[in-house]
């Protein structure tokens, strides 16, 4: 593995610093789970988009510019340690547009990337539900066939950005049959749809800090053409688990955001630690070691992953570490704080109430560290 950036790459990264100094907001935006806060992040992401910042490894037809993911990481790692804010479109940039651009149409590419490059689509991320939630294969919201198009109907939960959203993405069964014949894999579509149509409620979460993170979805015969089906129908659990892979590997935590994170525990450190704590200041240590650690695990599977290999199940490893380094980061940084950690609204407060978060989303650790127990160590199954 050859760490040296090419002249591209140093091109990229001088060019992403120069600007985001002269364009991150000086004061931070109000959290993006308020309705101020995600109408001034949505209007982050036009800025972005407007000096073709906020997708840059699409495609330039798209919006972006064509970096590899060596480009993408270097972009990450100047986003990050700029202080800049906290991406609104993140589930439609890291896991719908992967999606679209490896099996949609050219007609959805077109219609559906750029406005969502540019903020004026926001996507929810609609896969859980009430009794299906890593067990994704176990959902029993289904699609009917219709005239021009499918009904949908049943529940999701847990769907990030959807109380504030514009649309939703998600699997559907359209086939009962496998089922019964102990096959739920199969039989699955899926599909785009709107939160606005009718048909559909949306009832906002709370986190423990009472923002809506997270959205029910009631689904009451809601009509998408077939326009807004992905691949074909039947596919959506393989097109699903491509997905999922992008997730938890390469796309959804990016090194930078850790090593800025690291960065600030540091500084941290310098103004409220104590020299005599030799356990909290381990702890500091353990969370740079991490972040660095990260960064170059990152790198490694960046590598394969341009030489054509398939994460697979390597992005459960992935997963897992970097939630657990999410959690430690900032259960350290609030342990530095003490008393004042608690404030709500700080950004420490506000990253730990997410990280709380890490370990079950995008599939929860119990389900990864079975896929790595069964299918990177060979140990035989268990517990499911």
């Amino acid at each position: 593995m050859d760490l040296t950036p090419t002249a591209d790459e140093e091109r990229l990264r001088a060019e992403a610093r120069a600007w985001l100094r002269a364009h991150v907001p000086a004061a931070p935006l109000p959290s993006l789970e308020t309705a101020e806060g995600f109408a001034a992040h949505r209007a982050w992401e036009a800025e972005l988009a407007a000096a073709r910042w906020s997708v840059v490894s699409w495609p330039e037809r798209y919006g972006g510019r064509d970096a590899d993911v060596f480009g993408w990481l270097a972009f990450e790692e100047e986003y990050y340690a700029a202080g800049a804010p906290g991406r609104v479109s993140q589930n439609g940039i890291h896991l719908l547009a992967p999606t679209l651009l490896a099996h949609g149409t050219e007609e959805q590419r077109a219609r559906v990337l750029p406005p969502m490059a540019a903020g004026e689509t926001v996507w929810a991320q609609a896969w859980s539900e009430p009794e299906a939630g890593s067990d994704l294969a176990s959902l029993t919201s289904r699609a009917v066939r219709t005239d021009g198009g499918w009904l949908l109907s049943g529940q999701k939960t847990w769907s990030s950005r959807a109380a504030f959203a514009d649309r939703a993405f998600g699997i559907f069964r359209t086939d009962p049959a496998p089922v019964a014949g102990g096959r739920p894999h199969r039989g699955l579509t899926y599909l785009m749809f709107d939160l606005r149509a009718p048909g559909v409620t949306v009832r906002p979460i709370g986190r423990l800090d009472g923002k809506p993170a997270f959205a029910e979805l009631f689904l009451d015969e809601v009509f998408v053409p077939d326009a807004d089906v992905i691949g074909e129908p039947g596919q959506g659990w393989e097109i699903a688990m491509s997905a999922t892979g992008d997730e938890r590997g390469l796309t959804l935590r990016s090194p930078g955001r850790f090593l800025a994170a690291a960065d600030r525990l540091v500084r941290l450190w310098r103004t409220h630690g104590d020299p005599a704590d030799s356990a909290l200041r381990d702890r500091v240590a353990d969370a740079v070691i991490g972040a660095r650690a990260y960064r170059l695990f990152t790198a490694a599977a960046a590598s394969r992953s341009a030489a054509g290999a398939e994460l697979g199940a390597g992005s459960s490893l992935t997963k897992v570490f970097w939630s657990r380094l999410d959690l430690a980061l900032h259960e350290t940084a609030l342990d530095l704080l003490g008393p004042e950690g608690e404030l709500a609204d700080s950004a420490w407060a506000e990253g730990h109430v997410f990280s709380l978060a890490g370990p079950i989303y995008a599939g929860t650790n119990e389900i990864q560290r079975d896929i790595i127990a069964e299918r990177l160590l060979g140990l035989p199954k268990g517990r499911r």
